[in-house]
């Protein structure tokens, strides 16, 4: 089963890491979709504004700093995603133990070394 996945964070600029995820995830063939603060595409894969819908999100990869997440705890709820990961430098441990009391799994990973590994 392929595993749907929303870069929460995505940019253009090719230096950063929420950039290379979309192209990654894309490469593996696994269905990604993305959100950043300006619209645009990576690889065929057009980055939307924040807070727009999708369905069928199993993943949610978090590039967005501490500082910035609460502002989408909701929106990542409602999304209903069977896992979140929170790539090196945006872990919250507050906002993990909310996902995991709402049955989510909660990941503290590279999502780029996940795929590379073969262990996404």
């Amino acid at each position: 089963m392929k595993k749907k996945t929303l870069v929460l964070g995505a940019s253009m600029n090719p230096e950063r890491f929420s950039f290379m995820a979309v192209r990654k995830l894309r490469y593996g063939n696994i269905p990604v979709v993305a959100v950043g603060l300006r619209e645009g595409e990576i690889n065929g894969v057009r980055i939307e504004k924040p807070f727009s819908k999708f369905e069928n999100i199993h993943t949610v990869t978090i590039y967005i700093g501490t500082r910035n997440l609460p502002a989408y705890y909701d929106y990542i709820l409602g999304l209903k995603p069977k896992r979140v990961i929170f790539n090196p430098g945006t872990e919250s441990p507050a906002f993990a133990e909310v996902l995991t009391a709402a049955g989510i799994e909660v990941v503290n990973a590279c999502t780029l070394i996940m795929v590379s590994n073969h262990r996404y």
